[in-house]
């Protein structure tokens, strides 16, 4: 018998997160399984008039693929996916993870050929054009790296992911406004002081209709000559196979000129995947109260209260979103608008954001 929180959960991803519209075509897709919520979704796209689809793959033949991958070859799947996704109206990605290294020896330049692959196909037309959702899923693995027992982790992730994610965009309302009016930004934490500029772009709030789990504020460009100084993130980020640690990026009029990490080699060759790679594409706000610590998800961890997300790959194939939290047990730290400190060690400081710190926003959210 199926977990009922997996059917509610299914619910409001085709309800409130993508929306589904009678005789709208979702595709579901399971980039490493997940039979059990796609099978909810199925049943709930039906259910809202929707046409689902079903694209099932595996991390593990993937990898095979890439192993021996042409950049001809990927020019052709992308040619037929692509097809596929501009005939598609929503589009929910269900992530599980059994192993986070499962990739990590796939050589440099055939995840290349992958990232210019999948590139065009989620940044360049998925995110511009269908409704979209894309959520984590535990595992055992992904349980063990939050430190918990695999039921335990289960339960908290229901608890966030089924949140009143409709009050919770209200609520954070007053820090998209401020975002919104500010021209200059300055963070200040142990390796960073970082300077640019988010005048005249666009600030949204995420709740809940592009991540389950979700929570944040902020904007998908910046002004993109303006970023200057060093940042030094405190949160290890997994991406391409490859856990980081220890990411320092020194920028020069917009554009990350010396970047070093555990695998500083890895990492610039990521930088190196195309021009708009060592530019930032996006600086986001972590606002979920029920996120207070990293479990090394993505996902998850750009959404943790307490932290910010600033995001190298603009107009790019990449778009990592590198983390750093300004916890006073992680270093603390300092965010000034406009020389106005708006929060600080990871409380909000202002009278009409103090809602928004973690025992308030828990107790409003419960």
């Amino acid at each position: 018998m199926r977990d009922q929180r997996i059917t509610k959960l299914a619910q409001n991803l085709i309800q409130y997160s993508v929306q589904l519209q009678p005789g709208e075509k979702l595709l579901i897709d399971l980039p490493n399984g997940g039979e059990e919520i796609a099978s909810a979704l199925v049943e709930e796209a039906y259910r809202a008039g929707g046409i689902p689809f079903v694209n099932l793959e595996s991390e593990v033949i993937r990898k095979a693929l890439l192993m021996g991958a042409t950049k001809e070859q990927y020019e052709y799947q992308l040619k037929y996916d692509l097809e596929r996704m501009k005939d598609m109206d929503a589009y929910i990605a269900v992530r599980r993870v059994d192993n986070l290294y499962q990739m990590s020896d796939v050589p440099a330049d055939k995840m290349k050929i992958y990232t210019e692959y999948s590139g065009p196909l989620h940044l360049g037309e998925r995110c511009k054009n269908t409704k979209w959702c894309i959520l984590g899923y535990p595992t055992n693995s992904f349980a063990q790296m939050a430190h918990m027992s695999t039921a335990a982790f289960e339960d908290y992730y229901f608890d966030v992911c089924t949140l009143d994610y409709a009050k919770f965009t209200e609520l954070m309302e007053p820090l998209r406004s401020l975002m919104a009016k500010t021209d200059k930004v300055h963070i200040k934490a142990p390796g960073t002081d970082l300077t640019f500029s988010i005048k005249g772009c666009w600030a949204g709030i995420c709740g809940g209709r592009f991540n389950i789990p979700d929570g944040e504020v902020g904007l998908g460009e910046i002004v993109k000559d303006s970023v200057n100084g060093t940042i030094a993130y405190n949160v290890p980020s997994h991406y391409q196979g490859t856990v980081f640690t220890d990411i320092k990026f020194t920028f020069k009029n917009g554009k990350i000129v010396e970047a070093t990490a555990n695998d500083t080699e890895k990492l610039n060759a990521i930088l190196d995947t195309d021009e708009g790679a060592r530019y930032i594409g996006e600086f986001s706000i972590g606002t979920n109260p029920f996120m207070t610590h990293p479990i090394y998800n993505t996902l998850f961890d750009e959404k943790m209260i307490g932290s910010f997300h600033f995001t190298p790959g603009c107009n790019s194939s990449i778009h990592w979103d590198l983390i750093q939290s300004h916890k006073p047990e992680c270093g603390g730290g300092e965010i000034w608008f406009d020389d106005v400190l708006i929060r600080k060690d990871g409380e909000f400081v202002l009278d009409e954001l103090l809602h928004l710190n973690q025992e308030a926003l828990q107790e409003a959210l419960s």
